[in-house]
């Protein structure tokens, strides 16, 4: 069978899991190929999840601790991420469950509206590293060794194997939050620098695949500008960067887009993004190559 994962002709940039709230709840067992399947919680209770989360437009991210351990905890927990669009700020709180149940108390309408049911802020980033096999092999094979050796520099719950983020032909895949950055193709050692980075309040460059906050080409675009501006020496902040259709945007024909990239001290960029074939693309393990498309930056910053 051919792995999906092998394959690198695919750029990276422009991949990233769309979506600015997530819910994510340790759940160890049984996740199913597809989380909302209802062999996680069952089919009636699975309905009632599914149609509450996707109300308030919410992505379900089940999650587990790595290792043997992360298999027999008793005590559960549940983030609530609420990631900005590049005008507001993130927001995550986190909160101990008793099971999948407890999701449909929540009320999801906005951040900190769970108060009373013990949510509390918090700001330490964390990572969801996709080791959902039953979804693609490439996953297990190489998400849970990727979490299992982040978890030994990370004692805490900085760390997790997660259901599937999207991507699993990047694999090693993940979403770090609060801001919604998706990675891809990252080992061991680069994946514990890149979660190091942004504990001190950094954008990490090396297999990002963009903001989910943003479209396909804003998210290149957020890149192509941050990755100028720390090559030039400057420190830039996770999410500092907006991204917004330029005002000519729709003078543009198929194919083409034109991001606006706007720094917090009022400096703009524009990006002019072409959409372009890449060959050899395999989506998923087994699959057949065929060709795909990817946003590239033409000119800009």
């Amino acid at each position: 069978m051919t792995t999906c994962s092998t394959n690198v002709t695919e750029p990276l940039a422009g991949t990233a899991k769309t979506g600015t709230f997530y819910v994510a709840l340790e759940h160890l067992h049984g996740w199913g190929r597809d989380v909302s399947d209802g062999e996680a919680f069952g089919h009636e209770l699975n309905e009632k999840i599914t149609a509450h989360l996707r109300a308030a437009r919410a992505s379900l991210q089940l999650i587990r601790k790595p290792g043997r351990s992360g298999q027999h905890r008793k005590q559960r927990w549940l983030y609530l991420c609420y990631t900005g669009d590049g005008h507001t700020e993130p927001w995550m709180e986190k909160m101990a469950v008793d099971g999948p149940e407890d999701l449909l108390r929540l009320d999801l309408s906005g951040p900190g509206r769970n108060t009373h049911l013990g949510a509390q802020p918090t700001e330490a980033p964390i990572v969801l590293v996709c080791t959902h096999g039953k979804r693609d092999k490439c996953c297990a094979l190489k998400g849970r060794p990727l979490a299992a050796a982040m978890q030994t520099c990370f004692y805490g719950d900085d760390v997790w194997e997660s259901s599937h983020t999207k991507g699993h032909r990047f694999a090693p895949s993940m979403i770090l939050l609060p801001w919604g950055y998706s990675f891809g193709r990252l080992a061991s050692g680069p994946a514990i620098e890149m979660l190091k980075t942004f504990h001190q309040g950094q954008l990490f460059l090396p297999g990002n695949r963009g903001r989910g906050c943003f479209d396909a080409p804003g998210q290149v675009a957020e890149l192509v500008v941050a990755n100028a501006l720390i090559g030039e020496g400057e420190t830039v902040a996770p999410g500092s960067l907006i991204v917004e259709a330029a005002d000519n945007e729709h003078e543009k024909s198929a194919g083409e887009a034109l991001r606006r990239v706007i720094h917090p001290d009022g400096r703009t960029w524009d990006v002019y993004l072409e959409q372009r074939d890449v060959n050899n693309v395999i989506t998923s393990c087994g699959d057949e190559a065929k060709k795909g498309r990817a946003w590239v930056a033409v000119s800009g910053a």
